[in-house]
């Protein structure tokens, strides 16, 4: 089969790779229908990550080809949403909601890899999510996204507090952070404040439910918040790019007693703990726990309630995932789908 491979930083090959087989009774082989790039995979990409015979990709929809002995709750031909990260969906952790660091848990991109055409998921009842039938092909974009940036987006926002009468603010207008306005929105926030400086993004980002739009970074990006909420801060923030500016306006533009909700993957990040002290901030994020919310996100999908695949910008074939990571890289595109 053909599959994507970082053959060191900026340069990802599509290439030939054996087709996966079931190797434990737990797993299962999916054919993907389509796959993406994610704003993490630009880490390796751009060589700030082990970029070395990478298997990429780890968001995905498809639908199930072959099923181990001890799978009990899908069959073969069964359409499935999965999450970004392997989880067995029994140990302690996981019955805690917190998937993303089962005992078990590995994450798809580097071993296994779903920019492919094929792809061997295991402990496969606790990670896949099986859907009533074939969903409509205008359906697969905003399904796709919930393997990872919509559900990390919601992520996000929930630890951010999002709810009635709350002001959240975002930092970050690449996929997640749009995704975590769509998320503050639907959990009821009163007011959604994001930075960006892209239009394009910008008008995405009203659409998904943004109230207020400011183009200011860092401490300016704080200053304007604080202006814009009678001096004290959003009530929560959600971080969604995971550098130490995005990190510290994060915190900097939350009231004290506030929440910040981080997604982005840290890079270089580090907190003066006389800040975080003074703060009174409520701390927590990390790898999402997509699988918890995966069953209402389909749900809410299906129904129309949301439509998080407006997220995706441009649509390529597998065999165009080195265009796919140039435009993304460049920000000519948000997010780019990719078809086998």
């Amino acid at each position: 089969m053909r599959a994507v491979i970082m053959r060191g930083a900026g340069n990802p090959v599509v290439t030939e790779v054996p087709d996966p087989q079931i190797e434990a009774p737990t797993d299962a082989t999916i054919r993907i229908d389509a796959a993406c790039v994610c704003g993490s995979d630009l880490w390796p990409y751009r060589g700030l990550e082990d970029a070395e015979n990478l298997r990429m990709g780890h968001e995905y929809v498809g639908h199930v080809v072959e099923v181990g002995a001890e799978v009990s709750t899908l069959t073969v031909g069964d359409y499935v949403v999965g999450s970004f990260v392997i989880s067995c969906g029994e140990c302690e952790i996981c019955r805690a909601g917190y998937q993303s660091r089962c005992r078990h848990a590995s994450f798809v991109h580097g071993g296994i890899g779903t920019q492919a055409e094929y792809a061997r998921i295991p402990f496969a009842d606790g990670t896949l999510v099986a859907l009533p039938g074939k969903p409509d092909d205008a359906y697969i974009p905003s399904l796709l996204a919930a393997s990872d940036v919509l559900g990390t987006g919601w992520f996000a926002a929930d630890a951010a507090g999002a709810a009635a009468g709350k002001t959240i603010a975002v930092v970050g207008d690449g996929a997640v952070g749009l995704m975590g306005v769509l998320g503050a929105r639907e959990m009821g926030a009163e007011r959604i404040i994001i930075s960006s400086r892209h239009p394009q993004r910008q008008a995405l980002a009203r659409e998904f439910g943004a109230t207020d739009v400011i183009e200011e970074r860092g401490d300016d990006a704080a200053e304007r918040i604080r202006e814009l909420t009678d001096g004290l801060g959003a009530h929560g923030t959600v971080e969604a790019v995971g550098t130490q500016e995005s990190m510290m306006q994060a915190i900097a533009s939350t009231r004290p007693g506030g929440k910040v909700g981080y997604v982005g993957v840290s890079h270089g990040v580090e907190i003066p703990g006389i800040d975080l002290f003074f703060s009174l901030l409520h701390l927590h994020g990390g790898p999402a726990p997509v699988r918890r919310y995966l069953p209402d996100l389909i749900e809410r999908i299906l129904s129309d309630q949301i439509t998080p695949g407006r997220v995706f910008d441009r649509e390529l074939s597998l065999d165009e995932a080195p265009e796919a990571y140039r435009a993304m890289d460049q920000r000519e595109a948000v997010k780019v789908l990719l078809r086998p």
